[in-house]
């Protein structure tokens, strides 16, 4: 690898995220060859026709061989397998990289593996959409997005500064930080919010008050608030697993304020409604 140039790409996990990193590098001119590597080969051969990648390779070692560069785009728990995998067939000086949402629990199964002249650095991409697989994949995805890298003791310094410039590239906004107020900031900005989102699909789902599934006359707010209820079941149920803690921890902060929503409703506080509902908007408003 170049200062700014992948001679070798590979992507293990071809969907929306490492599917829509391959594309934004090919469109920046920032990689050569790209490599697609995943369990279903119809959706590689999609890839491929889509221009995504090149080429495929079904066997992550060999799909892994002369790479320089390695961005993995698996669901979390699977991270450190994969990475226990490909080892004994990377080249010396191949970076690993990752776009897991959890980072504590990733660097704490995946340094250890890493053997000299290998480097791993953990990274998340703050963007997404609730899509998945290579045809869900665009190239302006990262564009003026952050993406979070959260070096440890261990990360190689070149190969930080490789992968900052790689998703520079893509049209990110990149960010470091200690890994455990990323994983922390994580459960209240995205994760929270997608256990938010299964849970009321699922209470209003199952109300059987009415004969018919009242879901079918959900409107717009409905639909605009639970989008992300239809991602990917087996990534969040990872997420939720890897990231327990921090996870447990803002559930436990939004029940608190939930049941004060719910208390001022029971009693019919005219004031105390107005003002959680005044506080909320603020905040919101605030972000736009």
């Amino acid at each position: 690898m170049s200062a700014f140039r992948v001679d070798r790409l590979t992507v293990i996990g071809v969907g929306l995220i490492g599917g829509s990193l391959a594309l934004a590098l090919k469109e920046a001119g920032f990689v050569g060859e790209v490599v697609g590597c995943g369990r279903g080969k119809p959706n590689l051969e999609v890839a491929q026709k889509l221009g995504i990648i090149d080429r495929y390779e079904r066997d992550p070692k060999r799909a892994v061989e002369g790479a320089d560069l390695i961005f993995l785009a698996t669901p979390v728990r699977t991270l450190a397998a994969v990475v226990a995998e490909i080892v004994p067939a990377l080249k010396p000086g191949a970076i690993i990289t990752d776009g897991g949402s959890v980072k504590a629990e990733v660097l704490r199964e995946i340094t250890p593996l890493m053997p000299e002249g290998v480097h791993f650095v953990a990274g998340h991409p703050i963007a997404g959409t609730e899509q998945s697989g290579a045809e869900a994949a665009f190239a302006d995805l990262y564009k003026g997005k952050r993406c979070i890298l959260t070096p440890n003791a261990q990360t190689d310094t070149e190969a930080l500064e490789g992968v900052t410039a790689m998703w520079q590239a893509a049209g990110s906004e990149v960010v470091c930080m200690p890994v455990e107020k990323h994983d922390r900031v994580l459960a209240a900005i995205s994760h929270l919010p997608h256990m938010v989102a299964y849970s009321l699909v699922n209470a209003v789902g199952s109300y059987d008050h009415y004969e018919e599934n009242i879901l079918e006359y959900s409107a717009g707010g409905f639909r605009d608030f639970t989008r992300i209820a239809s991602s990917d079941p087996s990534m969040w149920r990872d997420i939720a697993l890897t990231n327990q803690t921090a996870l447990l921890e803002m559930m436990e902060q939004f029940e608190n304020f939930f049941a004060e929503l719910k208390e001022d409703v029971r009693k019919g506080d005219i004031d105390r409604l107005f003002e959680f509902f005044l506080r909320s908007k603020e905040l919101r408003d605030a972000i736009l």
